[in-house]
């Protein structure tokens, strides 16, 4: 399983960017990828994550409304469009899949914790106010 994020920059605070998630690899026939990010002496943390099979989403509070999750049809990609970016929106961002699931909840375990069974390579989002 290999995925690879890309489409990072520098942008200014209030512009839109795109980020892509290429997937390879095998894979089960139930499987999420999500995007994190990690900002600088901070935490990794979840943004948002979708199904592959069925398209169901999830986000985090503090970018609900703002940014969108998709993929497409073939199951090779996984984008993360990000509209009135904040500087606070600053980390470097990576990709995850995961084939593990508590019910109907990805990457977040019954006790609040968040992992994965994969993680990319980052990309580095920089938004100057």
């Amino acid at each position: 399983v290999q995925l690879q994020a890309s489409g990072g920059g520098l942008v200014q605070a209030g512009d839109s960017l795109r980020l892509s998630c290429a997937v390879s690899g095998r894979f089960p026939a139930s499987y999420a990828v999500a995007w994190f990010r990690q900002a600088p002496g901070k935490e990794r943390e979840f943004v948002a994550n979708i199904v592959r099979s069925g398209g169901s989403t999830e986000y985090a509070d503090y970018v609900k409304g703002r940014f969108t999750i998709s993929r497409d049809n073939a199951g090779n990609a996984v984008y993360l469009q990000m509209n009135s970016l904040k500087s606070e929106d600053t980390a470097i961002y990576y990709c995850a899949a995961s084939y593990t699931r508590y019910g109907a909840i990805w990457f977040r375990d019954p006790e609040g914790y968040y992992g994965t069974d994969y993680w990319g390579k980052g990309t580095q989002v920089t938004v100057s106010s």
